[in-house]
């Protein structure tokens, strides 16, 4: 077991830096996440790498110079600083099982709080290995801080042993990238990377760099209250347009229904009284063609309520959240070819897979970064169930590793 690697992931994760949606008006959400932006900017110093940055952000930067002397491009490696405001992040109290004997995982026992085999199968995948889990009141933070700790560790790595050949090498890591926001002050001239990698995937060995469309809808339907003893002919109740709307909706293409490159229209937060309603969907898919069309099945949706209570009784405000970026990397097949290489030499396999949701990376491949996502090793993000493998991490240190030098040998 890599003890620098835990201790660094076990420090990080005691940090509570859930970012919020609340305050999402300013940057970080929470003044919190300065606490792990300092300590990170402290240790990088004392590790002796160069132009290390703490921002008025959040966002910290840092330098690994180049050891050969031959041009080679510089790479970035990217973490996010942020937990989810979906679950506590507060008082995390990890702790390691070693040599998990994939039997159910007992996280607190007082509270009857257990990681059955039969819920989450995947830790079946994980016999043998040593997962750090939760005392099941809070998340763990694998998500991100296991992406954090495993480029802290490879840079420790490379300083000590320059006998590896390797360019200039950038690490960032930021704020609020849970709340959507993690790339929105990031400063891409400053970071001055040929190309960049988020280390924020899940599974071990797995390698992201198409993401779904998306966007956002807020649908408002204007009601009619009326005492409900005199209502005949003039009530006109949102509680129940809400709810036709939302039966309007594709039942087969929500998230619980869909997998792999399947978009799906996900219905989040529902608030009604008669006078007024108020629904709140996600929409997601791969395929740039039928986004399009998902967003003019809300609209039609819309429309058919209206022709039927009244123009007027239905507005939708569609809001465009990130896009694919496969678009912006399917001409630069070296940056995928030389990370698929990176994670065969450390895992044995490769496995390349969607990524169901958006990264940072997304937003900043279309700010002029091109950056895919490699996976950092933990599972069931945002609950008490977050789990992540001590093995998966070091192979994702080893995958960092490997991308400094194979870039320098391919230069």
């Amino acid at each position: 077991m890599n003890k620098h690697l835990v201790d660094r992931f076990l420090r990080y994760v005691k940090v509570d830096t859930q970012s919020s949606e609340e305050t999402a008006d300013r940057c970080p959400s929470t003044d919190k996440q300065f606490a792990l932006a300092h300590l990170l900017k402290e240790e990088m110093e004392a590790m002796g790498l160069e132009d290390v940055l703490l921002d008025e952000h959040g966002y910290v930067y840092a330098t690994l110079p180049a050891n050969v002397d031959k041009p080679v491009p510089t790479v970035g490696f990217i973490a996010h600083m942020d937990t989810s405001p979906d679950f506590t992040g507060k008082d995390v109290k990890p702790r390691i099982i070693e040599n998990y004997d994939g039997t159910d995982i007992v996280l607190n026992a007082q509270e009857g709080i257990v990681t059955s085999v039969a819920r989450f199968p995947e830790l079946k995948r994980h016999v043998g290995e040593d997962l750090i889990v939760t005392d099941g009141t809070t998340l763990l933070g694998a998500d991100d801080k296991a992406g954090i700790a495993e480029i802290m560790t490879a840079m420790d790595f490379l300083m000590h042993h320059p006998e590896l050949p390797h360019g200039r090498i950038r690490v960032a890591f930021n704020p609020d990238e849970e709340i959507g926001q993690g790339a929105h002050k990031f400063n891409v001239p400053l970071f001055d990377c040929a190309w960049a990698y988020t280390m924020d995937g899940g599974e071990v060995g797995e390698l992201e760099f198409e993401n779904f469309n998306a966007a956002s809808a807020k649908v408002t339907i204007a009601g009619r209250n009326v005492h409900p003893g005199y209502a005949k002919d003039k009530m006109k109740n949102a509680c129940l347009i809400a709810s036709e709307f939302a039966q309007g909706m594709p039942e087969n293409e929500r998230p619980e229904t869909t997998d792999g490159y399947q978009g799906f229209f996900h219905l989040y937060d529902m608030k009604a009284t008669v006078e007024q309603a108020t629904l709140t969907y996600i929409i997601r898919d791969h395929n740039q063609g039928i986004f399009q069309l998902r967003k003019q099945v809300v609209l039609d949706a819309a429309e058919r309520l209206n022709d039927k209570y009244g123009q007027g009784t239905v507005e939708v405000e569609l809001k465009e959240q990130y896009k694919n970026m496969l678009s912006q990397l399917e001409d630069k097949p070296h940056i995928t070819d030389i990370a698929r290489q990176a994670i065969q030499e450390a895992c044995g396999f490769c496995n390349v897979v969607p990524i169901r949701g958006g990264t940072d990376g997304a937003q900043l491949s279309f700010m002029g970064l091109p950056c895919p996502n490699i996976f950092a090793g933990g599972l069931n993000f945002h609950g008490r169930h977050e789990f992540v493998p001590v093995q998966s991490m070091e192979k994702a240190v080893q995958t960092i590793i490997n991308i400094c030098r194979i870039t320098a040998e391919r230069a």
